[in-house]
């Protein structure tokens, strides 16, 4: 049998996916990249914003036509969207042939069996535990770096995001597990793991009593095979000296700290449920700078959230021009269907949002800039991403350097390098997100 995979969303969803993967080439089953070819179409699918939600229901519905025009017997619908609104994908979409929530994709191969069998299958578990993660992962992508999910769900109950609705209360996967998932991905080949959850900050407390974090960053640094471990959405109120120390004195640990804060202004954090204030955010900020002084700092920020002033915008900028973040993502808000902030009254208007997202990412330009003008001279160690098509030149990350989200080093080299390599390189050119660099003999 041959199955077509389609995976959206985010990186968290994209570890099921790639284990969902790992699962049926296990069985025998053939993984194609021809929809047509198909026997099953399996759409892991993504329902964080109402685009994303579009983006999956148009998805579903344009590979359900396979089973016209090509070999497609079954259509399966997993993750968020399935989820959430499995009911009504049973009514509005007789199509899909099975449904697998996100506690439940470890049934994968069974969903496939019953699919071709002409029967439908359903499974959406209890949001209460953790599927079972496989031991032949396929790694989707590139193969030297992969993303290592340390948790599921979460408990802060931010007033405008559905994760706790569609992933459950937060849920730590045990260090031992991790420890195993990351040795088989340094034995396959990864040299970079980036460590995703719907929070990171919080790992062990459900397990352990506590945070530990730390702890977990003391054992994948001894794993050979990595030689650089990335960490993701940190909340700022979670960041302590204990973090902190485990970055510093284990080596592997990129001086890089993903911590979306959403906004500054207290009002407008209040009214999202965050649990933290703008003097907060300043300090963490500070004391992260003073004990890493090379930490580069990612951040997000909620454009146009109800009730959201022209002053609190403008304090937002304020606050931005002041910390300097060295990456920075703004993005529209979103009013998602069963979150409390969907009722709140005085909803922004959608171009005032959006006008307020670009000066927001027009600023950050400008900091970005500077700090990249900065970097010139400097010699840093390069990841080796891929080569640019038909010049002498390839595509690199440093530490400061998360894949997709944020930029890239050109390298111009007679050389030939290869993917996933490291080499040393020296700062030649800046601009606002991308650096320009030649090997360092």
């Amino acid at each position: 049998m041959k199955v077509f995979f389609i995976s959206l969303g985010c990186d968290k969803n994209l570890v099921d996916s790639e284990n969902m993967l790992g699962m049926l080439t296990e069985q025998g089953v053939t993984v194609t990249n021809q929809e047509q070819e198909a026997d099953v179409i399996i759409v892991n699918t993504c329902c964080f914003i109402g685009d994303a939600k579009e983006e999956s229901i148009n998805t579903i519905l344009e590979m359900a036509e396979y089973k016209k025009s090509g070999n497609l017997k079954g259509l399966i619908a997993a993750g968020c969207l399935a989820q959430r609104y499995c009911e009504e994908i049973k009514r509005e979409i007789p199509e899909v042939d099975a449904i697998l929530g996100t506690n439940s994709w470890d049934e994968v191969y069974q969903a496939v069996r019953q699919v071709l069998e002409g029967k439908k299958y359903e499974n959406v578990k209890p949001l209460t535990s953790i599927p079972q993660f496989s031991e032949h992962r396929i790694v989707t992508t590139g193969g030297h770096y992969a993303h290592l999910k340390i948790a599921e769900g979460c408990n802060k109950r931010c007033t405008y995001c559905i994760i706790p609705q569609i992933r459950g209360e937060y849920r730590s996967v045990p260090i031992e597990e991790l420890a195993a998932q990351a040795r088989r991905l340094g034995d396959a080949g990864v040299k970079e793991l980036i460590l995703v959850a719907q929070e990171t900050t919080l790992y062990g407390v459900d397990l352990y009593g506590k945070k530990s974090l730390g702890r977990l960053l003391d054992e994948l640094n001894k794993i050979p095979g990595i030689y650089w471990i990335r960490i993701l959405y940190c909340y700022p109120e979670e960041i302590d000296d204990e973090l902190m120390d485990a970055i510093i004195r284990n080596k592997k640990v990129c001086h890089y700290l993903d911590m979306p804060i959403q906004h500054a202004s207290d009002g407008i954090l209040k009214r999202m449920g965050r649990r933290t204030c703008k003097k907060d955010i300043a300090a963490a900020v500070e004391k992260l700078r003073e004990r890493i002084p090379d930490i580069c700092l990612r951040t997000t920020l909620i454009c146009g959230f109800p009730g959201e002033t022209q002053e609190e915008h403008e304090e937002l900028l304020a606050f931005v021009n002041d910390m300097e973040f060295d990456r920075l993502g703004a993005f529209a808000y979103s009013p998602e269907e069963g979150t409390p902030a969907e009722t709140f009254p005085d909803q922004v208007e959608e171009e005032v949002k959006l006008t307020w997202q670009e000066e927001a990412m027009e600023l950050q330009q400008e900091i970005s800039y500077d700090k990249n003008q900065e970097l010139l001279g400097r010699e840093f160690l390069a990841f080796v991403e891929g080569k640019v098509a038909e010049e002498n030149a390839y595509i690199a990350r440093t530490y400061r350097d998360a894949p997709d989200v944020d930029g890239y080093v050109f390298i111009q080299t007679e050389e030939t390098l290869i993917t996933g390599d490291f080499v040393k390189v020296k700062i030649t050119g800046a601009y606002e997100y991308d650096l320009i660099g030649e090997i360092v003999k």
